[in-house]
């Protein structure tokens, strides 16, 4: 374990000194809903849990010309474990609005194997889906007439893959996860201007210590690098009390400070409800200065097939 925990830690340290330049949508509730960041999370919580993401980025945002709009996105995932094979299957969708001059579709669907080692387990899993982009031309402001722009595509489909692994313990959990490992391209008329999704790497990790016999506090981070040539980081902290409410802070670099709350209802606190709020910090000019973000999770029931009661560990279950 000791090595473990120093190979993960000269890794981020060879990562810390380049930049970021990414194109998926970065929420404030990351730690919430980590299948959207690795595949080998499908399943690894040992329950089926439904949860449904929206964001409103830069909120009021108005360009100098054209439509009115900042960044709007929608995620629905699904994660399952598959008891009987040790392993477990995701899915989500996610619709991401930019301006209302394009629009992205994420259908992904992953699977992961789980191999157990006492108290924890790893994890190695896959994702393979399609990404769609609609090119609203309208929205296009352009000072003399383009032909270019009749030739636009309205609807391009591209594949899109993901590997990740896992580490995951009772009270933390260390992953990586290659995504976009085929760097989708869509054109915009001419084979000079095409948009990719640049293949990135995303490190996440948290860890639960008890502050006391009510209170638990749970500081986390995710690591976003481009090919290695840039990245960018969220570092957040969140304490729950007697696992009901739950309130946090975090800090995304060269973007915003964060400030999120949330409350569980239901026995067992099966359903969830979080609500981010960031503060813009950097280049506010360019901006927006607010963003919200509302989360919306919910546990299934487990299903016992011996007859007998299912005992839940309930640290770092978010």
């Amino acid at each position: 374990m000791k090595k473990l925990v120093q190979i993960v830690c000269v890794f981020l340290l060879i990562i810390s000194f380049q930049k970021l330049n990414g194109q998926d949508v970065q929420f404030s509730h990351y730690m919430f809903n980590n299948l959207f960041n690795n595949p080998a999370y499908s399943g690894v919580e040992g329950y089926t849990k439904l949860t449904a993401m929206h964001r409103t980025q830069w909120a009021g945002y108005a360009p100098t010309n054209g439509p009115v709009g900042g960044i709007n996105s929608q995620l629905v995932s699904l994660t399952s474990p598959v008891m009987r094979y040790n392993s477990g299957f995701g899915f989500y969708v996610l619709n991401e609005n930019i301006v209302n001059q394009l629009n992205y579709i994420q259908v992904q669907a992953s699977g992961a194997y789980h191999l157990g080692i006492k108290e924890s387990k790893i994890s190695i899993g896959f994702r393979g889906g399609i990404i769609t982009q609609n090119t609203n031309k309208d929205a296009y402001v352009y000072i003399d007439p383009d032909p270019e722009i009749e030739n636009i595509q309205a609807t391009q489909v591209r594949p899109d893959f993901s590997l990740g692994v896992n580490f995951q313990h009772k009270d933390f959990y260390v992953g990586a996860a290659f995504n976009h490992l085929i760097e989708a391209e869509f054109g915009f008329g001419a084979d000079r201007n095409r948009n990719p999704y640049p293949k990135d790497l995303l490190l996440t990790a948290g860890y639960t210590f008890p502050i006391n016999y009510d209170v638990n506090l749970t500081p986390s981070f995710l690591v976003r690098t481009t090919e290695f040539s840039s990245y960018t980081f969220d570092v957040s902290a969140v304490a729950t009390y007697k696992e009901k409410i739950w309130g946090g802070l975090s800090f995304r670099q060269q973007e915003a400070a964060i400030l999120m709350l949330g409350y569980s209802f239901l026995k067992e606190n099966t359903l969830k409800f979080g609500y981010a709020f960031d503060y813009i910090l950097v280049e506010q000019s360019a901006k927006s200065a607010t963003s919200h973000e509302i989360m919306v999770s919910y546990r299934l029931p487990a299903i016992s097939t011996s007859g007998k009661k299912v005992v839940r560990t309930p640290r770092f279950r978010h």
